[in-house]
């Protein structure tokens, strides 16, 4: 199946050394191989689009047109961009060489990591699962992939149907809770990627410290809002608009995106309370 459930006995290492021979085969290197992950990609997200819709709901209760927006339609715009522009990403660019090298010239030629981590949330748990992926196999890696125990409908949808669209030797799904992610950190990465609260993000960095393993971070965070101005009521409909979207239209709130505060002038404050109850 190429997924792992729950805590496996005898850990990850076996898993790990599966993935570092599929790396070191040199096959993630060849762009046919990368495009063809890509393209399995695109598949899985249109043969299984409503399976997807399903999961999603279960597990968040998302429309349809929510889920297409923000997870599908989003992964296909994504996908079909880094094909477009793969080859171009992949090659060696010129670069000037040091002086004390003349007449030498010199080559920036990009390579992949290796073996990459990938954490993913729970509020957008197809699309921050399946976008890492794609960046890691265009660039060349192997992936594992640790979805969100919260999200248990996509985790079984995506455990499920990844090997059956990529290498299943290339990308393996790990399903399991917190003590999957820490026994999945005791081991050495090439690269972490992980999405959720500022408080496991630290756990990461202090783990991922021990093998000097560089690490990305999408922390959840305050996001305020500033208004400028209000000149008119006009200016007022749009800003409530644009405020009510902006909290409400990802995951009803549930998204780093969505407005926590607002910053206006005091002068501004009372219309713009009143235009936003109206509006309610």
């Amino acid at each position: 199946m190429g997924s792992l459930h729950e805590n496996p006995q005898h850990g990850f290492g076996g898993l790990l050394n599966g993935l570092q021979e599929a790396y070191e085969s040199g096959r993630t290197k060849d762009l046919a191989w990368r495009r063809a992950q890509l393209k399995g990609l695109l598949r899985l997200l249109e043969e299984k689009e409503e399976d997807i819709f399903d999961a999603l709901h279960d597990d968040l209760g998302k429309h349809r047109a929510e889920s297409y927006r923000d997870e599908i339609g989003a992964l296909v715009k994504s996908v079909n961009h880094t094909l477009r522009n793969l080859e171009g990403w992949a090659a060696p660019e010129k670069t000037q060489a040091p002086l004390v090298s003349f007449p030498a010239t010199a080559l920036v030629v990009p390579e992949p990591l290796g073996v990459v981590l990938v954490f993913s949330c729970w509020n957008l748990p197809l699309g921050l699962a399946l976008e890492p992926i794609s960046g890691a196999l265009a660039a060349g890696n192997v992936v594992v992939v640790k979805p969100s125990e919260l999200a248990p409908s996509t985790a079984a949808f995506l455990a499920a149907n990844i090997p059956r669209y990529l290498d299943p030797k290339a990308v393996k799904v790990i399903l399991g809770g917190p003590e999957v992610g820490e026994q999945l950190m005791e081991h050495r990465w090439d690269k972490v990627l992980f999405t959720g609260s500022a408080n496991v993000g630290r756990l990461i960095l202090t783990k991922a410290a021990k093998h000097l393993t560089p690490v990305a971070l999408e922390l959840g965070s305050k996001c305020p809002c500033i208004v400028d101005q209000l000149d008119s009521k006009r200016d007022r409909q749009i800003a409530v608009n644009r405020i009510a979207g902006a909290k409400w239209s990802v995951c009803a709130g549930q998204a780093c995106v969505a407005i926590d505060y607002i910053l206006v002038e005091e002068k501004f404050a009372p219309i713009l309370v009143w235009s936003t109850l109206i509006s309610s």
